[in-house]
């Protein structure tokens, strides 16, 4: 005779909701979301805006100064770019309509691999129609378990999860810390048989770039290969544009892998590895993400063939997005907000501390009519939250003052509706 008590639930559905709780458990942001709303505080999360995003943004018919935008260069909606997607899409259509391998090959594809190996001086290219599936798939495909990954600390979770994929022997190194990445190298590299150390170009929560010079002289005293994520440094940092490769001076061999987006500085959507012409046919035939996947839209194709034409005949776009993001830089700080580790190329946090504060900050922003996205736990730490600001050529220096004091003003409103609400929920859960 069964003794179960009928409300008792059984293993089967014990486990899933074991297992939905452990989702969710990872999901903090939404809970956070969810606390914040019963506080009175608007999502800041998935606003609709209702034409391309430049210096301001239009969300519901208002206009907001915008620093929420990956266009670096205010090349997007560029009249070029819409007469050359305007004639592609009338040739071609908008889907490639199969794998590049078995059927989806289109010229733009090519063309646009060969312009940006020439503009890297990489042998070839490879573009995939996700930034994050470049690096999940580049990584996962090209290393095993025999092999060992280094990777910052702060690198983009594609990144990490490439490595993850891979099932690699994996560990960070401190973030930018030469030292910890050496000391790694010297008590694990003889033990596998590759190694590769991965980076990147210009961190996107700290705007910070690595001492890539160092990187390369460790990469090959220990016979390793090197992986560079250039998602928000192409285009933004050298005098002309040009990435780490040429803010360094470095030869394009002494990187392995180039990486980076087609939907940061290239305005379009997807991803590219550049390198050696033998490892890039062999990512075309066995990289999951580009063998199993539609081919990059030709449309996207054109336009970041275009954009990447409008950078190199325009280098002053370079100039106009490095004085300004040294602007926001030096008015910031001579306010008295924290900066972190930001140099001052495209991307310039404010550093604010707690989740729940940070989140009304933004609110408050928000409502004087500045877009700008916090970025809390569980993304980064607890206590090391932030308002991340995304800089674009198109920005002016008077929208950056108007921020900034606008910042100074309402931290202690923000902070005010935080205290006010502990003081009245003294057992609430907050962060």
């Amino acid at each position: 005779m069964n003794n179960t008590p009928t409300n008792t639930p059984s293993a089967e559905t014990q486990e899933k909701k074991s297992s939905c709780s452990k989702v969710r458990s990872k999901l903090a942001f939404d809970r956070l979301v969810a606390l914040g709303e019963k506080m009175g505080m608007e999502s800041p999360l998935f606003l609709n805006a209702d034409r391309a995003a430049k210096a301001t943004i239009h969300i519901k018919g208002k206009e907001y100064i915008n620093f929420s935008t990956y266009d670096y260069l205010d090349i997007n909606t560029h009249p070029e770019i819409t007469k050359e997607v305007t004639k592609a899409a009338e040739i071609f259509g908008t889907s490639a309509g199969a794998s590049r391998l078995v059927g989806g090959e289109r010229s733009p594809h090519r063309v646009l691999e060969k312009a940006i190996a020439d503009f890297l001086g990489t042998e070839d290219c490879i573009v995939y129609v996700s930034g994050h599936a470049t690096n999940v798939s580049t990584l996962g495909f090209l290393f095993g378990k025999s092999d060992l990954i280094l990777y910052d600390q702060l690198a983009h979770n594609s990144l990490s999860q490439g490595a993850r994929l891979a099932g690699s022997a994996r560990f960070a190194y401190a973030h930018n810390n030469c030292d910890d990445l050496e000391r790694l190298l010297k008590a694990k590299r003889s033990e596998y048989k590759r190694c590769v150390i991965v980076t990147e170009g210009l961190f996107s929560m700290d705007g910070n770039i690595p001492d890539l010079p160092r990187i390369v002289q460790l990469k090959k005293e220990y016979d390793c290969m090197l992986m560079v994520d250039e998602a928000h440094s192409f285009g933004t940092i050298g005098e002309h544009g040009g990435g780490v490769r040429e803010y360094f001076n470095l030869q394009p061999t002494d990187i392995d892998l180039w990486m980076s987006t087609l939907s940061k500085t290239l305005c379009g959507c997807g991803g590219y590895i550049a390198g050696q012409k033998e490892l890039i046919d062999h990512l075309k035939h066995g990289s999951p993400g580009f063998v199993f996947s539609v081919g990059l839209s030709p449309v996207l194709a054109v336009a970041s063939l275009k954009a990447l034409e409008i950078l190199q005949r325009e280098p002053e776009r370079v100039k106009k997005l490095q004085h300004i993001s040294q602007y926001f830089l030096s008015y910031a700080k001579s306010k008295g907000l924290d900066t972190g580790e930001s140099q001052g190329y495209a991307i310039v946090p404010v550093i604010t501390g707690e989740s729940m504060f940070t989140g009304f900050l933004a609110t408050q922003l928000f409502s004087r009519g500045i877009y700008v996205m916090p970025i809390t736990f569980p993304a980064v730490k607890e206590g090391e939250a932030r308002l991340r600001f995304f800089l674009s050529a198109c920005q002016t220096e008077e929208n950056v003052r108007k921020t900034i004091d606008a910042i100074v003003e309402e931290i202690p409103n923000a902070q005010a509706i935080v205290d006010k609400y502990r003081s009245e929920h003294p057992d609430s859960t907050s962060y």
